[in-house]
């Protein structure tokens, strides 16, 4: 009797790991579940808003201007940002100054939130390094009145 419990235990747990490491491999390399926090993408998105990502564009750099995009931020990497790509490598775009412009360096991005006024974004802080994308908004899944998709392919 101990040793069927001790099987069925086994079993059980034998389970329970294969499911966690199915979980953990979809969620880090395929895509996952983020919640948006924050004023600086309003008013595409808004603060509580659950958004379905996905990982691999980022990873093959198939990334294209208009993108929100999920990275790490670059003032503070215990800390995420959504924004906007609205350069890529070679772009000419303006800065935090109306009269001083950069050139987005190649293998970096430009970033701004949709909420110009309320957003700190590479006006302030400058091109991001693509290594620092964690992944592209794919829709709005939070709350369910307003599911969109938030591609534009």
């Amino acid at each position: 009797m101990t040793f069927r419990f001790l099987g069925k235990t086994c079993g059980f747990m034998g389970y329970f790991v294969q499911y966690a490491c199915f979980t953990h491999c979809t969620f880090e390399y395929i895509g996952d579940f983020v919640m948006c926090s924050g004023p600086s993408m309003e008013p595409t998105l808004e603060s509580n808003n659950i958004l379905l990502t996905e990982h691999i564009s980022p990873r093959l750099q198939r990334l294209r201007r208009g993108d929100i995009i999920i990275a790490k931020s670059p003032s503070n990497p215990k800390q995420n940002i959504c924004k906007r790509i609205t350069g890529l490598a070679g772009d000419k775009v303006r800065g935090h100054f109306p009269s001083r412009s950069h050139v987005v360096p190649r293998g970096h991005v430009w970033l701004e939130g949709d909420n110009s006024s309320n957003s700190a974004d590479s006006r302030i802080y400058g091109p991001v390094p693509e290594g620092l994308i964690r992944s592209r908004v794919i829709c709005r899944v939070w709350p369910f009145d307003k599911i969109t998709s938030l591609t534009e392919y």
